[in-house]
């Protein structure tokens, strides 16, 4: 059915549940799973002339998200192994989280995307606009979006 899955994990509950679907359906079709997650860009401040502020060096930074990352991967990837598939991680980095992800699909040579849906509505949604909507918006590839 699927070769290669994509799944969008950002270490909340709700993209673990993608996760979850995610493994099942790897785990069911022998499909290759890739689990991605997308840390914004480095920048650098901009501030007044006086003004004293510790920022991390982008070495730092990058290190410090690769971490976190790490720490995400873990435990999605255990939870994968759990349900019967095994999964490689990709992390990227980039402003725009729908962008990374479709690129990432297209890396994975993705047939299915799976990413969650954190459920926001109305005026909130309309302010922070919806990863999961633009990449559905953007995209040939089957999109799996898990509540």
């Amino acid at each position: 059915m699927f070769r290669r899955i994509l799944c969008a994990t950002d270490g909340s509950k709700r993209s673990a549940n993608a996760v979850k679907t995610a493994a099942a359906l790897a785990h069911g079709s022998g499909a290759l799973l890739t689990l991605v997650h997308v840390t914004p860009d480095y920048r650098t401040p901009y501030y007044p002339d006086g003004v004293m502020i510790d920022w991390p060096s982008e070495k730092d930074y990058k290190r410090d998200c690769k971490a976190a990352a790490d720490k995400v991967f873990a435990k999605d990837i255990a939870l994968a192994l759990k349900e019967g598939a095994e999964a490689e991680s990709l992390h990227a980095f980039g402003d725009s989280p729908a962008d990374e992800i479709l690129a990432a699909a297209k890396k994975a040579k993705a047939d299915l995307i799976v990413m969650a849906s954190h459920g926001r509505k109305g005026f909130e949604a309309l302010l922070l606009g919806s990863e999961t909507q633009k990449v559905l918006a953007r995209t040939a590839v089957p999109v799996l979006v898990v509540r």
